[in-house]
C-alpha cells in the first residue's frame, strides 16, 4: 500500500539546481535510505517533505491520516520549554493524556501535596479511561534508552547531542507510520545506535531515512534511493546490494561516454569542416552535436575526489603519555594512562557518550593540561585536530578567501596550486567557492574544515566525530586517505564501519577515568565485550542460584501464619458471607413459584454455581484455619 508519493518535484537555490523532477513513492512498512553527495539536496528534500520548506514544483501526497514524525538533521524547539513539553507536544489524545500523567508525577516528586495527588490520581484515570498504558510503557522504555531522566530540565540547557536524542525520543514515542530521520546516529554512542537498529528493524513503520553509518543502512534499510545528476535512482536492497549496482551502473555510463567522447570528436571534425553556407541544412546535426558535446564532457560525479598532503617527516620520538589523570570536579575522566605512539599508528576512541573521548584528544593537542602526569611530543610531530565543534569563522566570508587566509598557494601532489584548483579538485564548484560559509549544507563546511586541516601538511591527525555530516563518498575517500597515511591517527567516532577499515586498536573509555587498549577493530571489541558480558551474567546467575540453595536450606521452617495468608483468611470471610446472603436470596426466587421456565433454568445454574464456590471457598478457610489456630 503505498503512503507517500513524490511526483515532479523541484528545488533550486538561485542558479543552484538541486534536484529537478524526481519522482518516487514509499509502501507501508518500507525502509528507505537517501543517499547523495553534500550539497545536492538531501535535507531539502527531508525538509519539504517534512513540511519545514516548500519546492518550486511538483506535488507531495500523504495517505489520509497518515501519523507523520520527522526527526531534522538539527532539530529546533522553544528554548524555555521543558524536556517533558518538548517531547510530549502533540495533539494525540494518547500523548496528552501520557504528558500530564508525567508532568504529575514529576508535581507530586516535588510537593507531595494533596492536591498534587489528586490531580495525579485524576491523570491516572484518564490513563486508565484511554487504556493509554502501552504508551507510557513504550515511553519509559525509549527515555531510559536515551539516558533523559530529569523531564523537567529546561530545553536552553541542554548539548547538541542532548538535544538530538529529545528530538529522537519525541519521534519514536508518538507510534508514527512514517519515520523522516535525517542523520538520526549523529550523537549517539554505539549501545543507542545499536538499539535504534534493532527498534526500526522489528517495527513495522515505513522509514524515508538520510545517514552516513553504512552498517545502519545495512542493518536497516530494504530500498537505497541515489540522487545523482538532479534525478532519483532506486535500489532494491540494501547498502551492499547498492554498492554492487552502482559500480555496474558506474561502468555502463563510462561506456556510454566513451562512445559519446568519440563520437563527438567525429563530429567535431565535421562541424569544423562544414561550410557556412550549408550550415541552415545541417540545424538538426549541430543541434544533436551540442546535446553530444554536453554528455562527453560532462564530469563524472565519481571523478577525482582524493586526499593528498606532503606530510612532515616524522622522527622516532613521537607522542609519549605518562601516566595522567583528569579530573572535573568531582568526575574522573582519566585515571592513571600512559601509551607510546608508534610511526604509522592509527587507533580508535570508543566509549559511551560523556566518558571523556574528547577530553583525551584536547589533552594529546595541548588544548587541556592534565592534573597529573606528563605528555611529550617529539618536535618534528606537526599535529592537525578535526574538533568535533567544526569550523568556526570570525566573520562569514566566502570560501575561497577563507582557503586564501590560510595558504595562497598549497603544495598538492608535488606540485604548489592556487587555492581556487586546490577546492575544484574536493567538489567545490567555482560558483560554490564564490558563495559565502554560511550558505554551505552541513557536510559541505565540514568537508572545508577538513581540507584547511590537511593544509598543515601534519603528520598526527586528531579526528572527533569526522563522519557527522559528511556524505558517503567523502567517507570513503577519506578512509582510503587515512590507511595510506604514514603518519599516526587517532580518532573518536561513533561510525563502526571506519572503525574497522581504518583502526588496529581501540582505546574504550570504561567509566569512572579507567581506560583500556584493546588490540583489534571495533567489532572484535563488540564481540568480545558482548561474549564477557553474557559469561558474567551466566557467573551471577549461577551465584544467586548457589546462594538461594544456601538460603532455603538454613532458613527455619515457621509455624507462623504470613501476611498474606492472614489476609486470604480474612477475605475469605467475608466472601463466603456474602455467598450465603445470595444463595438465600436465590432459593426465595426459585420457591416463589412465579418464574416463568427460562428464568427457572437461569436461577438454577446459578444456585448450583454459589453452592459449588462456598464449598470451595469453605475448604481452602478451613485449611488456614489450622495454620492460624497453630
Amino acid at each position: 500500500m503505498n503512503i507517500l508519493q513524490v511526483e515532479n518535484l523541484s528545488k533550486a537555490y538561485g542558479e543552484k539546481v538541486l534536484f529537478s523532477n524526481i519522482s518516487f513513492g514509499i509502501n507501508k512498512g518500507q525502509k528507505i535510505a537517501l543517499i547523495a553527495r553534500n550539497g545536492t539536496g538531501k535535507t531539502s528534500l527531508m525538509n519539504i517533505i517534512g513540511g519545514l520548506d516548500s519546492a518550486d514544483s511538483g506535488k507531495i501526497t500523504f495517505r489520509r491520516d497518515l501519523r507523520v514524525a520527522y526527526l531534522p538533521q538539527n532539530p529546533k524547539f522553544n528554548e524555555e520549554l521543558s524536556i517533558l513539553d518538548a517531547i510530549f507536544h502533540t495533539d494525540n489524545e494518547f500523548m496528552r493524556a501520557l504528558h500530564d500523567y508525567e508532568q504529575s508525577l514529576e508535581q507530586v516528586k516535588q510537593e507531595n501535596s494533596p492536591e498534587a495527588i489528586a490531580r495525579l490520581n485524576a491523570c491516572t484515570a484518564q490513563m486508565d479511561s484511554l487504556n493509554a498504558w502501552q504508551y507510557e510503557t513504550q515511553a519509559r522504555e525509549i527515555l531510559s534508552q536515551f539516558a533523559i531522566n530529569d523531564l523537567s530540565q529546561i530545553v536552553k540547557s541542554l548539548s547538541g547531542g542532548q538535544r538530538k536524542k529529545v528530538a529522537l525520543a519525541s519521534a519514536l514515542i508518538g507510534e508514527p507510520e512514517l519515520l523522516l530521520l535525517d542523520e538520526p546516529t549523529n550523537h549517539l554512542d554505539f549501545e543507542m545506535i545499536e538499539w535504534l537498529e534493532n527498534y526500526l528493524s522489528n517495527e513495522s513503520l515505513s522509514i524515508l531515512l538520510v545517514t552516513h553509518d553504512r552498517y545502519f543502512l545495512d542493518n536497516v534499510c530494504d530500498t537505497i534511493l541515489e540522487m545523482e545528476h538532479n534525478s532519483i535512482y532506486p535500489f532494491r536492497g540494501n547498502y551492499s546490494y547498492y554498492l554492487e549496482k552502482k559500480v555496474e551502473r558506474d561502468q555502463m555510463e563510462e561506456m556510454s561516454k566513451e562512445k559519446a567522447l568519440n563520437l563527438y570528436r567525429t563530429e567535431l571534425e565535421w562541424i569544423r569542416r562544414m561550410p557556412k553556407a550549408r550550415g541552415t541544412k545541417s540545424k538538426a546535426r549541430v543541434d544533436a552535436f551540442d546535446d553530444l558535446k554536453e554528455k562527453a564532457l560532462q564530469r563524472s560525479d565519481s571523478s577525482e575526489l582524493k586526499f593528498a598532503i606532503e606530510s612532515t617527516r616524522l622522527g622516532g620520538n613521537i607522542v609519549e603519555i605518562n601516566n595522567i589523570h583528569k579530573s572535573f570536579g568531582d568526575f574522573k575522566v582519566i585515571e592513571d594512562f600512559s601509551h607510546v605512539f608508534k610511526k604509522g599508528e592509527k587507533a580508535g576512541v570508543v566509549g559511551l557518550n560523556g566518558t571523556g573521548k574528547s577530553t583525551l584528544l584536547n589533552l594529546i593537542a595541548g588544548r587541556m593540561q592534565p592534573d597529573r602526569g606528563k605528555i611529550i611530543r617529539g618536535q618534528t610531530v606537526v599535529m592537525s585536530y578535526y574538533a568535533q565543534e567544526g569550523l568556526q569563522p570570525k566573520e562569514d566570508k566566502r570560501v575561497v578567501d577563507i582557503v586564501k587566509d590560510v595558504a595562497e598557494e598549497i603544495r598538492f601532489e608535488k606540485r604548489s596550486i592556487s587555492a581556487t584548483q586546490f577546492l575544484y579538485k574536493f567538489d567545490f564548484s567555482y560558483e560554490v567557492q564564490n558563495a559565502y560559509f554560511s550558505s554551505l549544507s552541513g557536510g559541505e563546511k565540514r568537508r572545508l574544515f577538513l581540507l584547511l586541516e590537511l593544509i598543515k601538511n601534519p603528520n598526527f591527525i586528531l579526528l572527533d566525530e569526522p563522519t557527522n555530516d559528511l556524505d558517503i563518498h567523502t567517507l570513503q575517500v577519506l578512509e582510503e586517505f587515512l590507511l595510506d597515511f604514514e603518519g599516526c591517527v587517532l580518532v573518536v567516532s561513533h561510525d563502526r564501519f571506519l572503525l574497522d577499515k581504518v583502526c588496529d586498536h581501540v582505546f574504550v573509555f570504561e567509566g569512572n577515568g579507567k581506560v583500556k587498549d584493546f588490540y583489534g577493530n571495533y567489532t572484535t571489541y563488540y564481540r568480545h565485550k558482548i561474549q564477557e558480558q553474557k559469561k558474567k551474567q551466566r557467573e551471577n546467575k549461577e551465584l544467586k542460584s548457589v546462594q538461594k540453595a544456601v538460603s532455603d536450606k538454613e532458613k527455619p521452617v515457621s509455624n507462623k501464619p504470613t501476611f498474606k495468608q492472614l489476609k486470604e483468611f480474612e477475605t475469605l470471610e467475608k466472601e463466603i458471607n456474602a455467598l450465603e446472603i445470595e444463595k438465600k436470596e436465590v432459593l426465595k426466587i426459585l420457591n416463589s413459584g412465579e418464574l416463568p421456565l427460562d428464568k427457572l433454568q437461569t436461577y438454577s445454574l446459578r444456585y448450583g454455581e454459589i453452592e459449588t464456590r462456598i464449598d470451595e471457598k469453605t475448604l481452602r478457610w478451613m485449611e488456614l484455619s489450622e495454620i492460624i489456630q497453630k
